[in-house]
Order: structure tokens, then sequence, then C-alpha cells
């Protein structure tokens, strides 16, 4: 920033500084006029056209000072991007890279949210694959080995509750406590897997209203500079009001990739919650089999007696 209004600073000196010496120019050659004018006297004796060269003189002057001031008058300013984001004010500067900000966290959360997601899915779904064959929840975890997804979360917690609750003959009340256990697992989850979304939703909701607020505040100051100058001139007019639409531009640059990001990952995390929800019905299964199997043994014993 301080760079950036140090070029400026710059800029601004050397065409000041070009004004003053075109400006000085013409008001040089007027100046050896009067000397001209008191020596063509004494030369007329001796030549009788000297006059007529002294009074072509400031003329010739003048001529060849007129390129350079209509040179200097008349050269093209540069509307690139970069160019008019130098020449805008500082609060419109402030605006633009605050968007250009937003539009760099968007992509790095979309590069990140991206890699989080797909990893998250794949590791679910081949775990779901190793479980489908699996008749017990102890079976299951070795399956899976030591690898930490979701559904190893499910059947831990499956076991856990089942070493809590032995000893109790209610099996409905284990499975109630279990689906608790489950339906807290899902929802941290959810959150996890949600976690930058907020940021993509808040960006492309707010990018385009700071993008027209620097775009008013430019005009603002384009109209002042107008009164100031006194003059509607469309070259006068069009350098500023360009300056200011730059900042609503950069505002639409980052609003619109944030709200498609957002989307995206929005079907990407109802897919992956999908597949929560498959794997804490794979746990819930096995722990009813397993439930069963108890039961089915104790009943068997209190047979054979």
């Amino acid at each position: 920033m301080f760079r950036t209004i140090l070029k400026s600073l710059t800029a601004l000196s050397f065409v000041a500084l070009a004004c003053a010496a075109s400006a000085q120019q013409p008001t040089a050659a007027p100046a050896q006029s009067p000397a001209v004018a008191q020596t063509a006297p004494t030369q007329a004796p001796y030549a009788t056209q000297a006059p007529v060269e002294p009074s072509n003189a400031p003329a010739a002057s003048e001529t060849a000072a007129q390129p350079t001031v209509s040179t200097a008058a008349q050269a093209p300013l540069e509307f690139s991007p970069w160019a008019m984001f130098l020449r805008a004010d500082i609060i419109v500067k402030v605006v633009m890279c605050a968007l250009a900000f937003a539009s760099l966290l968007t992509w790095t959360v979309f590069i990140a949210k991206s890699i989080e997601l797909a990893s998250a899915q794949r590791k679910l779904k081949s775990a779901l694959r190793k479980v489908d064959e699996a008749r017990s929840l102890a079976e299951a975890q070795m399956a899976l080995g030591k690898k930490t997804t979701v559904l190893s979360t499910f059947l831990a917690a499956a076991m856990h509750e089942g070493r809590l609750s032995a000893g109790v003959n209610s099996d409905t009340g284990i499975k109630e406590r279990a689906a608790l256990s489950f339906s807290e697992i899902s929802r941290a989850a959810a959150r996890r897997i949600r976690v930058g979304m907020g940021v993509l939703a808040t960006i492309g909701s707010t990018s385009p209203f700071v993008g027209l607020f620097g775009t008013v505040w430019g005009i603002m100051n384009s109209f002042i500079n107008i009164s100031k100058s006194q003059t509607t001139n469309l070259a006068v007019v069009a350098p500023g009001i360009a300056e200011a639409l730059l900042a609503t531009a950069i505002g639409l640059v980052a609003a619109i990739p944030a709200v498609i990001i957002y989307n995206h990952f929005a079907r990407g995390t109802r897919t992956y919650l999908e597949l929560v929800s498959r794997a804490s019905g794979a746990a819930a299964r096995l722990l009813s089999r397993d439930l069963d199997r108890i039961n089915s043994g104790v009943m068997h014993s209190r047979a054979a007696e």
C-alpha cells in the first residue's frame, strides 16, 4: 500500500514538472523579442530585410513549443485494471484489496475442502465394503484394522455401550442408548465436514455489496473532481467512473465463484452425510445381531439346565 502511494506521488510529481516545463517555454521566446527589436534599427542601414527576421522569431519559437504542449495535454490514460487501481482513491483501494483477499480465501477453501471431502468419502466407502460381510462388532473392527473413520467410531461406541450395559436384560434400552451415541457422532461429523462453508456463504452474500460501496465512494469523488475542474468533458469524467466501477467488478468476481463453490459443497456434504447414515445403520445392525446372539445363547443355556 505504501509503495503504491509512493509510486502515485512520484508519477504526479513527474507530471507536474512536465507541465511546469511546458508552461515556461512560451514565455522564454517573447522575452527575447525586445532585444531583437532594439537591435533591429541599428542593423537597418546594413540590411533592409533585417527587421523581418525578428518578427518571425517569436512565431517560430511558439510553433516549436506548441507540439510539446499538445503532446503532453493529449497523452492518453492507461485503462488497465492495475493502472485504474493505482489511480483510485485510498478507500476504493482498501475495498479492492479486501475483495481480492476474499477471492483468494474462496479458492483456498475450495482446494482444501475438495481434498478433505473426497478423502472422507473414499475412506468411508471402503470401510462400508469391508464391514458388509462382518457378523459381529468384533469382526467388523478386525476388518477395519487401525484405520480411523466414522464407521470405526460407530463400532467403538456400540461396543462401549454393550460393555457398560452388561447384565441388563432390556435390549431395547441398549439400542436406544447406542442410537443416541450414534446421533451425537453423526452431528459431530456433519459439523466437521461443513467447516469453511460459512466463509463461502459470507463471501458470496456480502462481496457484491462491498464492491458497490467502493463504487459509490469512487463516483462521489469523481463528481467532486468534476465540480472542482468545472468541466463535463468525457475525457475528464470517464476515468474516475471507470475506476469506481472496477470495485463492483472485483466484488462480482469474488462473489460468483463463492456461491457456485458453496452449492457444490452443499451437494457433496449431503452425499457424505448419507454415507454416515449408512455407517450408523451398519453399526446398529451389528449391535442388534450381537444382542440377539447373546440372548439366544442365554436361552440355550437355560434350556440345557
